[in-house]
């Protein structure tokens, strides 16, 4: 073996940097070595490059994967939650090496995010700032429940900057920063972050090892979440055999009212049936009401006297799903609150249980507007049922959207071409779901592109709901988006088979868009004149004639003038006025006046060859409705 190669092996062994590996060819090439040694010296320099890479590679991934099993030991002596999530925030922070590792968690309580751990920071209000749902990096994030990085924070327009979120993070002086889900199963409870005071990309690698820590802290808190709620059942149930001792006359009552709740549980009874066991037990009526839980949502678990009723609160994670009310027994004894108490608690299980079901179904089938689009004949209760759930005004009108990145043919391969059109889908998709969570609408992949399902706003078209999502999703990708609208379906989940009418005609609309070189822009079939006409399904034709001579009509309505015969005339003589005032056998300077007052009436522009195909058009059909109802 040369001395050369020894003199790498020594580098590898000393752990040198890679400027070291230089020098072994500058002093062959200094005492004048041969080409061909050079050439082999090289060859043995680049070799030495890939193993120390290989080398950095494998001790940063033992690096990782001691974290990683540190973090699960962790997790399996779980004693204090705030530790273990401190030393996730850390392992973070010092892997990925950025300056500062924090970790938000959402309250549902309160309706906001709060900081939970942070490592390396300096600012109070950094360390102590709550948050809106939605808001910041971290809502994008919560809402797609996917990673998500900005290289430059105050310049990114995909997220809500808030006046709160802005000076907070401008208080740290973060610049670049990346956050990760933090996911109990679909339900994403918070945000694991790492960011940097200078700009700077982070690698895939990097996202993914965040995102293994971020699932670490989550399963971390759904242990502690376990625990804490084995440790209130446990007592709860200390407390029940306390009170069955104490009473042993209403042992066996309490025993039947177990054996009948679990009977039912294990043969699918229902809610109802589940207030009717308790009724026949205790003596009275028992009812579930999914309102009018009252105090009892305040007395955590226990059941309440309301007046000669007793009422216990159903209720699951924090979430209140209604209430168990006795009437006829308001004397009742601790063991028979216990009975109530524990009935509702099997309520919230079947009721749970029931929802599982659900959101097993809409995973199976596809979310709740491809139900829409391609199931029509489906239950309406259980769509309204899961609309609720995704919290979607069902009774508002709702207009379908068909947006489309679409771009300029270039020179790029197939293979290249197919990837990035992959790729925008995904990223349209991506926007596309988070302006449907914010505006409390739908929306899907399909076709190439995207279907929205939003409501409209107080004063709002269709139109305008086309135009303001166009440049949203464009504004937010940075690409040009094309959005054609259909007109409004008016409660969709009662009427779901005109959800996927509307979307045919949102599709056409979108098409005409393209073709008419209007890419990246938004409108409805009334933006399209006489073509929207045609592209519409309700054939608005009342509406067509409004948009296009309404106000002419009018006129002569009120002033008793001829001006829509004027029209008919000038058109059908060619545009001539000296042959429309022979048709109409009046003077030429009539005529003229007319036809002022129609162009201050119509616009400047009514004698455009499109405006006038659109007014002669509208002319026939006037004509034909006053000829149809007799006018």
């Amino acid at each position: 073996m040369s001395h050369e190669h020894v003199s790498y092996l020594e580098l590898l062994a000393r752990g040198a940097g890679t400027e070291a590996y230089d020098r072994p060819v500058l002093l062959a090439r200094a005492s004048g070595a041969d080409p061909e040694e050079l050439a082999e010296l090289e060859e043995a320099k680049q070799l030495a490059l890939r193993v120390r890479a290989e080398l950095e590679g494998r001790r940063r991934r033992e690096a990782e994967l001691s974290a990683l099993f540190a973090t699960a030991h962790d997790l399996a002596g779980l004693r204090d939650l705030d530790a273990v999530l401190r030393a996730i925030v850390q392992r973070a922070r010092s892997l990925l090496g950025t300056e500062v590792a924090y970790l938000s968690l959402n309250d549902p309580a309160a309706g906001d995010t709060y900081m939970r751990v942070t490592e390396g920071s300096v600012s109070a209000r950094f360390q102590q700032v709550r948050l809106g749902m939605g808001e910041g990096l971290g809502g994008l994030v919560a809402q797609t429940a996917r990673p998500y990085v900005t290289e430059d924070y105050f310049e990114d327009p995909r997220f809500q900057h808030t006046r709160t979120i802005d000076a907070a993070v401008r208080d740290e002086g973060l610049v670049a920063i990346l956050g990760v889900p933090l996911s109990l199963g679909s339900q994403v409870i918070g945000v694991l972050f790492a960011a940097d005071r200078r700009a700077r990309v982070f690698e895939r690698e990097q996202v993914a090892l965040l995102g293994s820590l971020a699932a670490h802290a989550a399963v971390a808190i759904d242990t502690a979440n376990l625990l804490a709620e084995t440790r209130s059942a446990l007592a709860e149930l200390e407390r029940a055999n306390d009170i069955i001792r104490e009473h042993s006359g209403v042992i066996e009552r309490a025993s039947e009212v177990h054996d009948r709740l679990s009977e039912l549980v294990l043969h699918g009874g229902g809610v109802h049936d589940v207030a009717d066991a308790v009724s026949e037990v205790l003596g009275g009526t028992v009812e579930f009401t999914e309102a009018g839980a009252g105090s009892a949502r305040r007395a955590g678990g226990h059941a309440v006297r309301e007046g000669d009723d007793w009422v216990a609160a159903v209720s699951a994670g924090g979430e209140t799903l209604g209430a168990l009310v006795l009437h006829g027994q308001p004397d009742l004894d601790p063991v028979d609150q216990r009975t109530l108490e524990r009935a509702a608690l099997v309520t919230s299980l079947l009721l749970l249980a029931r929802r599982s079901a659900g959101e097993a179904e809409q995973r199976v089938r596809g979310e709740l507007l491809d139900d829409l689009l391609d199931a029509p004949d489906r239950d309406r209760r259980l769509l309204r049922e899961r609309a609720a759930r995704l919290r979607t005004d069902s009774e508002a009108p709702h207009v379908v959207l068909a947006a489309r990145i679409d771009r300029a043919a270039d020179d790029a391969s197939e293979a290249d071409a197919g990837g990035r059109e992959s790729a925008d889908r995904q990223r349209l998709w991506s926007a596309a779901s988070h302006l449907a969570a914010t505006r409390h609408g739908l929306a899907s992949a399909r076709d190439g592109g995207t279907v929205l399902l939003l409501p409209l706003g107080p004063g709002e078209s269709a139109a305008d709901l086309a135009r303001q999502t166009a440049r949203h999703l464009g504004g937010t990708l940075r690409e040009p988006v094309t959005v054609g609208a259909s007109a409004p379906v008016r409660t969709p989940l009662d009427r779901p088979d005109q959800v996927a009418v509307a979307y045919q005609e949102a599709r056409r609309c979108l098409d005409a868009l393209v073709l008419l070189h209007r890419s990246g822009q938004g409108a409805a079939a009334e933006d399209l004149g006489f073509l929207g006409l045609l592209l519409a399904d309700g054939r608005d034709i009342d509406g067509f004639v409004g948009r296009t001579i309404g106000q002419v009509v009018a006129y002569d309505r009120r002033r008793g003038t001829e001006l829509v015969r004027t029209l008919d005339a000038y058109f059908a003589s060619g545009m001539s006025p000296a042959r429309t005032k022979d048709e109409l056998h009046v003077h030429v300077n009539t005529v003229a006046q007319r036809l002022e007052r129609v162009g201050r009436l119509l616009g400047p522009d009514w004698q455009s060859p499109a405006r006038a195909l659109e007014i002669q058009l509208a002319l026939r059909l006037h004509a034909l409705s006053d000829a149809v109802t007799g006018t």
